[in-house]
């Protein structure tokens, strides 16, 4: 495209676990044009979380060309398309780069039982001071290791192990290669070193030439003539490889500087800050992943953030569907209104938030959500605000690890929960911190449109983020919750010594008597 134009834009791509957006901004941060689309998360059996990664990719080149199209009538130049992937996801390929199976997403835990044995095995333990990984279904690591074992003919057949963002980027460039981000976030990734493990390769049978090489966040390639035809754009165009969803979050709402923290609550919900190093955690509840050739994020995800609402919304108010189309409410702002109106600590009612176990800072796949204290005063209005505070008790548990890394100064926020001004102010109170609401709050879309900009030379750094994105909104902690939450945080805290092993017995009983939605 040849435009007269006065600003050049970076396309960045988010691509999420349900849905991706791309989004063209400015050096300022300013959005000039947008789009997005969604796709299903398959669960074909027990634990299993997969997608089709050609799927995600028709919904890229979707969402990219709408965004050109949009671009077409406005004073802007397109300097490039950089990315941004969800974490996790595993790809097994043959030497042709033909398709053995779908991805495996980071929300699958066939693996669990696996990671428990290498959990037993010191060796496989030690591995998370080189990886910055958690032993945990989640990583590709584990779900390389249960194909060995159950997918025998696959695992031989197995000649390129890919993720989401690799086949993007060859799908757009014809070049096979990840970034640091992607392989940090693998487990399969010595971060010293910064290079594929040996021994880890070694330990699950595979080599280095399986998988593609490592290149900086900043690293670009042309947009390949095929590609730029079906996106309306020209070939050659830079396509940056950009990062991970997870730390590009920190740069797009601006926390870059020491003390500051990015917490997001999506379908999952994560806190993280910068580091000029690794840092492991000595008890492993958080993990460490690249950022840029000189910066890491450290931080914990957790499995269950608004995925748990959605549930709510879905199986226990019943506000989705027909009908509420027909009423133009949003179902989310329903259920606000109604949590509103419970006190805090939703009259004793605790929801501890493991549907799908759990990852930081536990790290344990045997978990299953329970609301704890029910009583028949307590309605759905109760049990909605509970899921709020539940959700934010859990993130909580996380920031405890965190601040023993460093002393917290501002807690940016970002993610689809950041329309509920209630569940703002809730986690100001629970987690006893300021949030901060950045006017932009899209975070990974335009962190990965930084990395296009630095690549480029407009923006020096990520640290220059910091002067363009702004507070919209301060939340402050109110001094009449202190002592409900610190309570509650508590019997939260015990409620998981206590009920761990039953839930993983419950567990083990969902497993040998599966049961399907009614």
């Amino acid at each position: 495209m040849t435009l007269d134009v006065k600003n050049p834009v970076w396309i960045g791509v988010d691509v999420g676990t349900t849905g991706v957006r791309a989004m063209a901004y400015t050096a300022t941060g300013q959005v000039v044009a947008s789009r997005e689309a969604f796709y299903p998360l398959e669960t074909p059996q027990y634990d299993w979380a997969e997608q089709n990664p050609q799927q995600i990719y028709d919904a890229v080149e979707m969402v990219v060309k709408g965004t050109v199209a949009e671009l077409q009538y406005k004073l802007v130049t397109i300097s490039g398309i950089a990315l941004s992937t969800v974490m996790h996801s595993f790809i097994p390929q043959d030497e042709s780069f033909q398709l053995l199976g779908n991805m495996i997403t980071w929300a699958d835990s066939r693996s669990a039982s696996i990671v428990r044995r290498l959990e037993q095995d010191a060796t496989c333990r030690a591995f998370y001071q080189r990886t910055g990984c958690p032993l945990h279904a989640c990583y590709p690591l584990a779900k390389i290791q249960w194909v060995k074992e159950n997918q025998p003919e696959i695992f031989s057949r197995m000649k390129r192990i890919g993720s989401i963002k690799d086949f993007m980027f060859r799908n757009m460039t014809g070049e096979w290669v990840t970034d640091k981000s992607v392989a940090s976030s693998s487990g399969l990734y010595n971060a010293h070193k910064e290079e594929w493990d040996s021994e880890i390769l070694g330990f699950l049978g595979i080599t280095a030439d399986q998988l593609p090489q490592v290149v900086s966040t900043t690293y670009s390639a042309p947009l390949s003539v095929d590609a730029a035809l079906r996106l309306g754009l020209p070939s050659g165009l830079p396509v940056i490889i950009g990062a991970t969803d997870g730390v590009l979050v920190n740069v797009g709402i601006g926390a870059v500087s020491a003390g500051q923290l990015s917490c997001t609550i999506g379908t999952s919900g994560a806190i993280r800050m910068l580091t000029e190093k690794p840092r492991m955690d000595k008890d492993g509840r958080t993990w460490c992943y690249n950022l840029t050739d000189n910066m890491w994020v450290a931080g914990g995800a957790i499995n269950n953030g608004g995925i748990i609402l959605r549930w709510m919304r879905d199986r226990i108010c019943h506000l989705h569907g027909a009908q509420m189309e027909q009423l133009d409410v949003d179902p989310y702002d329903l259920m606000t209104m109604k949590a509103r109106h419970v006190p805090a600590g939703s009259g004793g009612l605790l929801l501890m938030p493991f549907f799908t176990g759990e990852r930081a800072p536990y790290w344990n796949s045997d978990l299953r959500g329970a609301f704890v204290g029910l009583s028949l005063n307590h309605s759905r209005s109760y049990m909605i605000r509970a899921t709020m505070e539940g959700v934010c008790y859990s993130l909580l548990c996380v920031l405890q690890a965190l601040r023993d890394f460093e002393d917290v100064k501002d807690i940016r926020v970002s993610g689809s929960f950041t329309k509920s001004e209630l569940w703002l102010q809730i986690m100001a109170d629970v987690f006893n911190e300021s949030i901060t609401l950045p006017n932009n709050s899209e975070g990974a879309s335009f962190g990965a449109a930084v990395l296009g900009f630095i690549s480029d030379g407009t923006l020096k750094d990520i640290t220059d983020t910091a002067s363009l994105v702004v507070p919209k909104e301060i939340y402050t902690p109110k001094a009449a919750t202190r002592e409900v939450y610190d309570e509650l945080f508590s019997i939260y805290e015990s409620l998981y010594v206590r009920m761990k092993e039953d839930l993983a017995r419950l567990v083990k009983f969902q497993q040998s008597h599966p049961f399907h939605q009614l």
